[in-house]
């Protein structure tokens, strides 16, 4: 039997289209973690609506945390920007208003950290075109293990209150093996984490090129004193892409198996945008949708919740994968992860 988890679903996104939040990158740098700074009680409204759909999994408001995007964040406390030295009192907040939210039974909460492209203006986490200062393996090691420190440095021992942590939305295969080795280097050896990979073309293929094959050997292979993640997948991808990155996922998971890399699968985590084929323009900062979101016929068109479910179960029967965590990204809301709950 299948193990199947729920989580939740997109939060910038939702608090645009339920509460009225309007983000940009000149005043709000730090995009849905602003409201760390400015407004923690509606964020913790937000938070609960995707716990009380059903979420068993809340991600924390810290995809855009980082040094720079704090920099960039003025207040009448910090007018010159946020400093490093403050940041731990809002990811404190972070923690603070998940756990306030989380009001279904046993939910988890997880640590969201995007990649170093999600903090670039514009952002370039569907490229992967970083700057030169990061635009390496070292480079990007570094970065996110300041990021991690970050976290582990800030009072309230915040990394014994969460259940996992997740890289998402990762452009490039140097940074799946540079969150590896940041985890493995700060030392958070008992907090599971997953890798979640953005697919954005119809090549199958990561931004900067890279196979599925390439991903789960960076992901799941050899690497000493590293260990492999609890979940890999995908996220922040159109759900009509599902079917097939998800077959190739399996296949590179059971080979890593065969060949004694891992010992058994780890997690399958899906949490595509939530989308009818609305793309998101960078330049314009406004989601744009196409007019005829089918595709000429040629997508499917059943439910959001019911696709979902159906690669689910394909790659349960299919192996190698027996736990799930499923929920939504980009314009998925609350309403779209209580039909996905439904549907387990």
């Amino acid at each position: 039997m299948a193990t199947v988890k729920i989580l939740d679903g997109g939060l910038g996104t939702s608090l645009q289209d339920q509460y009225g939040v309007s983000f940009d990158n000149v005043n709000t740098p730090l995009w849905s973690s602003h409201l760390l700074v400015s407004d923690p009680t509606t964020l913790e409204a937000c938070q609960k609506d995707f716990c009380v759909a059903g979420a068993d999994v809340l991600l924390t408001a810290t995809y855009q945390v980082s040094p720079e995007s704090f920099l960039r964040t003025k207040t009448s406390e910090f007018p010159n920007g946020i400093p490093s030295t403050a940041i731990g009192r809002y990811l404190q907040t972070s923690v603070d208003v998940a756990e306030r939210a989380n009001v279904r039974e046993g939910a988890q909460i997880a640590l969201s950290l995007g990649p170093y492209g999600a903090c670039m203006i514009p952002g370039q986490e569907y490229s992967g075109a970083y700057d030169a200062e990061h635009d390496g393996e070292e480079q990007l090691y570094q970065w996110h293990l300041e990021r991690l420190r970050l976290v582990l440095g800030a009072e309230g021992n915040l990394i014994k209150r969460l259940q996992y942590v997740a890289f998402e939305t990762l452009p490039r295969l140097d940074e799946v093996r540079a969150v590896r080795r940041a985890i493995r280097d700060a030392g958070i050896t008992d907090v599971p984490y997953w890798i979640a990979c953005v697919f954005p073309g119809e090549d199958g293929l990561l931004p900067d090129g890279s196979s599925i094959e390439q991903v789960v050997d960076a992901a799941v292979g050899p690497m000493e004193g590293g260990l492999s993640p609890w979940g890999i997948g995908i996220n922040c991808t159109k759900i009509h892409k599902l079917p097939g990155l998800v077959d190739k996922f399996g296949a590179s998971i059971a080979e890593a198996v065969a060949a004694g890399q891992i010992s058994t699968a780890p997690s399958l985590v899906l949490y595509p945008d939530g989308t009818n084929g609305e793309v998101y323009n960078t330049t314009t900062q406004t989601w744009e949708k196409p007019e005829d979101p089918s595709n000429g016929g040629q997508r499917d068109v059943r439910p959001w919740e019911t696709q979902i479910a159906q690669v689910v179960n394909d790659a349960y029967e299919k192996g190698p994968f027996k736990s799930f965590l499923v929920g939504g990204c980009c314009k998925a809301s609350h309403h779209d992860i209580k039909k996905l709950r439904e549907q387990f």
